[in-house]
């Protein structure tokens, strides 16, 4: 028998409601961090909207997705299914309202396809039980990771660069931090090099070389989503005549030392603004690069002799866009265009700071 009420629209509930935070249900509705089964995933994946509340000793949320399959979906193949094993019962049906109604991008509610509402003023949590909400949730039970609202808009920025989804080859359930990197040129690189390289995935939090091992290091990224991006995207990479081995960490993070470079003030951290663009633009190495915040009378031959000892430049264009000097720089090898990045990134043309980013147009 077909279910005559909303077709997209579904009730969420919980038995226990110590294992869900709003916050914690929001985070992982944009980033996946926290979607290790397929319970979560076929739950999460394709929402548009959500709205969270509770009773005394459930947790509930109306969860509207883009179209009616995905609401059936989820309907079908999670109801009755505990999230752990012998807890946790699922309890899902599909909601009277026909359309659900969400007024506020916050730690309640939050739709997806309108990131301009606006978000209420926090003061204490009208969520019984979850406290101030300005705090910390814990992003497993464990209380292991904590979800900042700073991590929520990252959220939201993943969200709408890759339109609700995720790019080719990536789970977003990753949610270790640190990657370990070997087979480095230790001649070539130092922390700021790596940091060059890595801050096109994500913001770096701090880099350590490891002692024993000159050719590895440890990069510690904002969160996992961001470390999972760095991995695929340069795991095999060729620079300075070797190919990068990258790779989860077993460690968590990396403790604050003498010898442990922090980068989380940085200015130079890439997605503290412009998140969606530089998510969007989330690649593997390139021959092109893209550069901005030129000088305004920059010419093309002041570009190539700023670049030029990186490798052999088959083309170049500078243009204006926004009312700022942008350029495409085109090498023979994408070794090559990442060497200028990873040497070039932030360097100084006549008093400008440069950015630099992989490109992937296919021409010029």
């Amino acid at each position: 028998m077909s279910d005559k009420r909303s077709p997209r629209t579904i009730c969420f509930s919980c038995c226990n409601p110590s294992v869900w935070s709003p916050n914690l249900l929001c985070f992982g509705l944009k980033t996946r961090h926290f979607c290790k089964c397929m319970i979560y995933r076929l739950l999460l994946m394709r929402c548009s909207t959500i709205q969270m509340f509770n009773q005394v000793l459930r947790f509930q949320a109306l969860i509207q997705y883009r179209t009616r399959s995905f609401a059936v979906q989820a309907k079908n193949t999670l109801q009755g299914r505990n999230i752990y094993d012998g807890c946790c019962q699922l309890d899902i049906q599909f909601s009277n309202l026909s359309e659900l109604q969400v007024n506020y991008n916050n730690e309640r509610s939050r739709d997806f396809t309108n990131p301009s509402l606006p978000t209420e003023q926090r003061g204490k949590s009208s969520v019984p039980g979850y406290g101030d909400t300005s705090g910390l949730y814990a992003l497993h039970p464990s209380g292991a990771r904590a979800v900042t609202f700073t991590q929520m808009n990252n959220a939201a920025a993943i969200a709408a660069a890759f339109d609700g989804g995720l790019p080719p080859g990536i789970s977003g359930v990753n949610d270790r931090c640190t990657i370990l990197v070997s087979n480095l040129n230790p001649d070539k690189f130092d922390e700021d090099k790596l940091f060059n390289l890595f801050s096109m995935y994500g913001n770096i939090v701090r880099i350590k070389f490891l002692h024993n091992k000159p050719d590895h290091a440890l990069i510690e990224m904002e969160d996992g989503f961001q470390a999972e991006l760095a991995v695929h995207f340069l795991k095999g990479a060729l620079l300075f005549g070797k190919k990068l081995e990258v790779n989860y960490s077993k460690y968590s993070n990396i403790t604050p030392a003498p010898d442990a470079h922090e980068y989380g003030g940085s200015s130079l951290n890439r997605f503290n603004r412009n998140a969606v663009k530089n998510y969007r633009h989330c690649c593997a190495p390139t021959k092109m690069i893209h550069i901005s915040t030129l000088p305004q009378e920059i010419t093309e031959d002041e570009l190539v002799s700023h670049l030029d000892e990186h490798g052999t430049i088959m083309n170049t264009k500078i243009f204006e866009a926004n009312g700022k000097k942008q350029a495409l720089v085109l090498f023979e090898t994408e070794e090559q265009a990442a060497e200028a990045l990873v040497c070039k990134h932030a360097s100084d043309i006549d008093g400008y700071t440069i950015r630099i980013s992989f490109s992937q147009s296919q021409n010029i």
